[in-house]
C-alpha cells in the first residue's frame, strides 16, 4: 500500500511538472487528451509536415514551368509545319501557273498500212532501225524539235506480237538537237517520271496510260497496245512549239516475250 501511495504521488508531481514546464499548452485540445498522450506529443511532426509542404510547393512550381515550356513547343512546331505547307502550296501554285501557260496540244494524225514486209525489209538495212525491246522494258525515243521542220513522223512494226506505244511532249527548252534512245525497266521508268512529275503510275497498257501531272510534260497519245505485228502503224504531229517528243515503246506488260521492233522517226516540213 505504501508503495502504491508513493507511486501515485510521484505521478502527480510529474504531471504538475509537465504542465509547469509547458505553460502554453492549455488549449481545449490538451484538456481533452489524456496526460500520457500529452507527454508523448512529438513536436517535430509539425516541422516535418511544413518541410514536406514546402518541397511539394517547389515541385509544383517546377512542374508548372515545365508545362509552360511544353505549351510553347507545339506552337513552334506548328509554325514549322505551317511553313512547309506554305512552301508546298506555293510550289503547287507555281506548277499550276506554268501549266496554264502551255497551249493545248492537238491530237496526232495516225494511220495503218498492210505493207509489213516492205517496211521490215527496208529497215533491216538501216542502222539502229531494228531493235529488241526486252520483256519488262520500255524504250523511249527522245526527238527534239528543230527550226528546219514543222512536224515529226513515225512508223513501226513488230514480229509476231503486239507492243505498247504512246507519245508525250516535254516543254523544257531544247539543249541538244540529237535524237536519243533510252532503255529502262518499268520500275526505273516510273521512278524517272516521279522525279519529273510526282507520284504518277504508268497505268494499264491495255486501257491506256494515265495523264501526267508534270507542268512541263504533256500527253499527246496515251500508251496503248498496238497490233503492230499485223500492220504498220504510223503517224505525225505538228510542232506545238519548242520542246522534245517522247515516243514510248512499252513492253513492260510482257513477262516472257521479247519484242523485235522495226521503227523509224523523221522530220517533215
Amino acid at each position: 500500500m505504501e508503495r502504491l501511495e508513493a507511486t501515485s504521488e510521484l505521478q502527480s508531481r510529474l504531471s504538475s511538472l509537465s504542465f509547469s514546464s509547458f505553460p502554453g499548452i492549455t488549449s481545449k485540445q490538451s484538456d481533452n487528451r489524456p496526460l500520457d498522450r500529452l507527454q508523448n506529443t512529438n513536436l517535430s511532426v509539425g516541422f516535418t509536415q511544413s518541410t514536406n509542404q514546402a518541397d511539394m510547393d517547389e515541385t509544383k512550381e517546377d512542374s508548372g514551368q515545365h508545362c509552360e515550356g511544353d505549351e510553347e513547343a507545339p506552337a513552334e512546331l506548328a509554325l514549322g509545319e505551317g511553313g512547309e505547307e506554305n512552301n508546298s502550296s506555293g510550289s503547287c501554285q507555281l506548277s499550276a501557273e506554268m501549266k496554264a501557260q502551255m497551249p493545248p496540244l492537238n491530237p496526232p494524225a495516225t494511220w495503218t498500212s498492210a505493207a509489213l514486209k516492205e517496211l521490215k525489209a527496208k529497215l533491216r538495212t538501216e542502222k539502229d532501225s531494228m531493235v529488241t525491246v526486252y520483256r519488262g522494258d520500255i524504250m523511249t525515243v527522245h526527238v527534239p524539235t528543230v527550226p528546219e521542220a514543222k512536224k515529226v513522223c513515225w512508223e513501226f512494226a513488230t514480229d509476231g506480237y503486239d507492243i505498247g506505244f504512246g507519245i508525250y511532249f516535254d516543254w523544257t527548252p531544247v539543249t541538244s538537237r540529237s535524237i536519243t534512245v533510252h532503255i529502262s525497266e518499268s520500275s526505273d521508268d516510273e521512278d524517272e517520271e516521279e522525279e519529273l512529275e510526282g507520284p504518277v503510275s504508268n497505268g494499264d497498257v491495255e486501257k491506256g496510260s494515265k495523264s501526267h501531272a508534270n507542268s512541263n510534260l504533256a500527253e499527246i497519245l496515251p500508251v496503248y497496245r498496238q497490233d503492230s505485228h499485223l500492220s504498220v502503224h504510223g503517224g505525225s504531229h505538228d510542232f506545238p512549239g519548242e520542246g522534245t517528243y517522247l515516243l514510248k515503246f512499252d513492253n513492260s506488260y510482257s513477262l516472257w516475250r521479247n519484242k523485235t521492233l522495226y521503227y523509224r522517226v523523221y522530220y517533215s516540213a
